[in-house]
């Protein structure tokens, strides 16, 4: 009991002293995770909107693949990023894995397919008299659409809140893909894992209590905003 205390004490001197190690390993975390997401959401949130707005054949099974994917295994995309990245793979010649990109290549698979189901789901669920109301008034199908994205906006930023929620806690894909290297590749969950293991208690800790407390913050932001479209909508 001792040890922990003595663990988490550290650990909170390491955070209240700035230490540079440690935020070094925070600052890449939110850039690989910041990227991934803005990526994500360039991707999906156009794609969300054509399975909610449009008709077409094999629709159904679009959105159900969406829905799959959400609960992707990130090992499994962590592979498939491996693969690609590989020597031997199509895109070996770049030379990007084990790097920053390539983590973010593997978070932005992983959270696509959240951006673009919950967009779905959000835009689907606007009431149909504003699509009707836009073509009364003789708006154009590109003013339409954005007309329901911007009476959908409370979902879609809960859309793009899950996500970046989902890639920051993420270990398995980035850890295969970026390799773990102190001071290029190494974030926030792979060096939990890693100092973990040595018996590094104190930086593990420190980590521990900034990634909860991120994700208090993004839980927190994730509730206000539902709230707020909630009682806009009622």
């Amino acid at each position: 009991m001792d040890s922990i205390t003595q663990g988490f004490l550290q650990a909170v001197n390491l955070i209240l002293h700035l230490n540079p190690e440690l935020f070094g390993i925070i600052l890449l975390s939110l850039k690989v995770s910041g990227l991934a997401l803005a990526l994500a959401t360039a991707l999906g949130l156009p794609l969300g909107a054509l399975l909610g707005l449009k008709r077409f054949p094999a629709r159904d099974l679009a959105i159900s693949v969406m829905n799959t994917l959400m609960g992707l295994p990130p090992v499994v995309v962590g592979l498939f990023v491996y693969l690609l990245l590989s020597r031997k793979g199509p895109l070996g010649f770049l030379g990007l894995l084990y790097s920053p990109t390539a983590m973010i290549m593997a978070q932005t698979v992983l959270a696509i397919p959240i951006v673009t189901a919950l967009c779905h789901s959000a835009i689907v669920n606007v009431d149909p008299v504003i699509r009707q109301s836009s073509r009364t008034l003789g708006a154009t199908p590109r003013q339409e659409t954005f007309t329901v994205i911007v009476e959908a906006r409370y979902g879609i930023l809960s859309a793009v809140i899950a996500a970046f929620g989902r890639v920051m806690a993420e270990v398995g894909s980035i850890l295969i893909v970026g390799g773990n290297i102190a001071g290029y590749t190494r974030v926030m969950t792979t060096t939990i894992a890693l100092e973990t293991d040595k018996g590094n208690f104190e930086l593990a800790l420190a980590l521990g209590i900034i990634l909860l407390a991120l994700s208090f913050v993004i839980n927190t932001a994730l509730h206000l905003i539902q709230k707020k479209g909630m009682v806009r909508t009622a």
